[in-house]
């Protein structure tokens, strides 16, 4: 088994498709309609047939309870790796991004930081080992 998917429950999928391309650099692989909302899936721009980022529409009362509940105890929905996460935060706090704080480093863990990502969620966003990349 592999993990080829990974959603992410957002209040508006317009506003989120424009933040994760425009703000964060990931590319649309998938816009099709599906229902009343769209199947929308992003990779990163250079990992066009890696793992997909579903931005799934909140349309049910029980994925909104969920979100609203992680976000107002301060708790990340997911984590998106990174290889710098530094240099990441010092990026993305350039182009407007909301943090909870500076990237910190805990012993044990790797360094991460934890952002808005303006669509009713916080994303951790950590460093990936060296000897992981």
């Amino acid at each position: 088994m592999r993990v080829r998917l990974n959603s992410i429950v957002v209040d508006d999928q317009g506003k989120a498709v424009k933040f994760y391309t425009e703000v964060l650099g990931f590319t649309v692989k998938t816009d099709i309609p599906a229902g009343g909302a769209r199947w929308i899936t992003l990779v990163p721009p250079d990992e066009r047939d890696g793992p997909e980022l579903v931005l799934e529409p909140s349309g049910y009362d029980f994925a909104t309870t969920y979100r609203r509940t992680l976000r107002e105890k301060g708790i990340p929905y997911t984590a998106l790796a990174s290889d710098d996460v530094q240099a990441e935060y010092e990026k993305l706090k350039a182009r407007g991004v909301t943090f909870q704080g500076p990237p910190t480093k805990v012993p044990g863990f790797p360094p991460m930081a934890t952002f808005d990502d303006t669509c009713g969620n916080y994303i951790m966003m950590y460093e990936i080992e060296k000897k992981q990349r």
